[in-house]
């Protein structure tokens, strides 16, 4: 069953957004008070449903912060801006219970009949800092251990071979002035299948690749001199880390120096991994303070276009006058529209990201749904515009996902008629070939600054030249991954002020498509 969005009141598409996310939202005045909190606020401060709701901003900040919190609430307000807090810092809130957790918080001021307010989302980090001391304790744990190791080999040669024999991932090494093995063990010869005795009297740098042999001599011969070295190195795509020290001297002379050598392949994809996750989550914390800067300015013009026309109806039937009636309703049901489109972008994005989007191939005449969506499109059309289509191919009957397609289109084709004047013409082309569907999508409008076009398919992204007009700036996003979802590719050529015109081609008649 298809859920028809647009039979959605605003009230109900503002509900569904701001209940169903997992961040904590409030919305406070410049006095501090609150005067909206969704449901997942008052789980994270322990509160029953509404009760955030006669509360202050200050009494959710712990004591000792709390006279400097007003302070600075009141410097926000004099100087607003995005801003986030509690990123790379332990930014700590209060709950009912007393208790305290760690957050990261998005500021986004708004104005509605020139009063002021923040928008703050709020977001639960308490796991992840957790996560972070822990590590700091096994690394700082880690390194005593290697500490100590160090000086157990220097005291005991006996407790040093041992220790040694067993050493994880690496090999523990002695060498004397010509860097020929005196001693190694470690697990690391077991795994690769060498015992010790073999390697003792042979030459370390002869194990080594050309290529890192004059870097790794230049270091440990640094050792006999008294120096101590410790470095990590890339060989054969693994990971070391070499630690090397002084071991023995005769006559005031090293004749001999200890190499630490360690195996840290398996850490460093571990770093790698954490570092993506950070960046990941980095970027999802940009992505939802954009969100709700975004939601803020596109819900706040067709909420006040509902409410005021609302009451304008209600003054009506009070006067018995009912000749202005249609033109607010039909104020009500655009605005209603602009909140389903909105919703129906994000609703796309998730889908995609969540990989619940499925390709499914169709045998339908293109020729007839292309002219069906272009009438569709006419009731969407400025003041004196108009729609030039043209259709050519020998077979217009084509197989190919009937719903991606007509999504792709009426993205495109909605951008084409909201970026173009009055009285500016359109162009819709098609050529069907055997396996290809070629489309082009041309405009006279505003055209896309020369400087911003590389970002063009990036999410939430809006040239300078457009943030006038409304829009959720995740249309060609949704567009570029479903071409990617058929095997499709798309192109454009732009020149501000003068238009933009789209290439669109994609696979069609495959009995077994490619991008199943």
């Amino acid at each position: 069953m298809k859920l028809d969005l647009s039979k959605l009141s605003g009230e109900v598409v503002y509900k569904l957004l701001f209940d169903s996310i997992n961040e904590g939202v409030l919305i406070v005045d410049r006095n501090g008070s609150i005067l909206f909190a969704n449901p997942r606020s008052h789980e994270l401060f322990g509160y029953s449903e509404g009760e955030l709701l006669e509360l202050k901003i200050e009494q959710l900040v712990p004591q000792s912060a709390r006279e400097n919190h007003a302070r600075l609430r009141d410097d926000f307000h004099h100087s607003p801006r995005k801003r986030s807090m509690g990123a790379g810092m332990n930014l700590k809130a209060l709950r009912k219970d007393g208790s305290l957790f760690f957050v990261e918080i998005s500021l986004n001021h708004f104005n509605i009949d020139n009063e002021a307010f923040v928008a703050a989302l709020i977001t639960d980090v308490s796991v992840r800092v957790e996560q972070d001391r822990q590590i700091r304790e096994l690394n700082a744990d880690l390194e005593k251990k290697v500490s100590e190791r160090t000086i157990q080999v220097r005291e005991s040669q006996e407790l040093y071979s041992a220790i040694a024999r067993n050493f994880p991932n690496g090999t523990i090494n002695v060498f004397d002035r010509d860097l020929n093995y005196v001693f190694v063990e470690g697990k690391e010869l077991f795994q690769m299948g060498i015992t010790s005795e073999k390697l003792i009297g042979t030459s370390y740098l002869m194990r080594l690749s050309a290529e890192i042999r004059p870097r790794i001599q230049m270091a440990l011969m640094d050792v006999f001199e008294g120096e101590t070295h410790d470095f990590e190195l890339e060989y054969k795509q693994h990971y070391y880390r070499l630690t090397a020290v002084p071991l023995s001297r005769k006559n005031d002379v090293i004749d001999k120096i200890l190499v630490v050598e360690q195996n840290i392949t398996a850490q460093k994809m571990a770093s790698h991994q954490l570092e993506e996750a950070l960046k990941k989550e980095k970027a999802l914390n940009e992505m939802k303070s954009r969100f709700v800067s975004m939601a803020s300015h596109e819900f706040r013009t067709p909420l006040s276009t509902i409410l005021s026309s609302v009451s304008l109806i209600e003054k009506y039937i009070e006067n018995e006058t009912y000749e202005n009636t249609p033109k607010h309703v039909k104020r009500i049901k655009n605005s209603v529209k602009g909140l389903t489109d909105i919703l129906n972008d994000f609703l796309s994005v998730d889908k995609l990201e969540n990989q619940k989007t499925e390709v499914k191939i169709s045998r339908f005449d293109y020729k007839i749904f292309a002219k069906e969506m272009v009438e569709d499109m006419h009731n969407m059309c400025q003041e004196g515009q108009k729609i030039d289509v043209q259709i050519n191919g020998p077979n217009t009957v084509i197989t190919c996902d009937l719903n991606i397609l007509r999504n792709i289109l009426y993205n495109l084709m909605t951008n084409a008629i909201k970026y173009s004047g009055e009285g500016q013409n359109l162009i819709y082309q098609s050529e069907i070939s055997e396996k290809l569907l070629f489309i082009k999508i041309q405009d006279f409008g505003i055209g896309i600054p020369q400087s911003e076009q590389k970002q063009l398919f990036s999410r939430f992204f809006r040239a300078r030249n457009a943030t006038n007009i409304k829009g959720t700036g995740l249309g060609l996003n949704i567009v570029k991954s479903y071409l990617d979802m058929l095997g499709g590719t798309i192109e454009f050529i732009s020149e501000e002020g003068k238009g933009t015109t789209f290439f669109v081609t994609i696979p069609v008649n495959q009995t077994q498509p490619d991008y199943e």
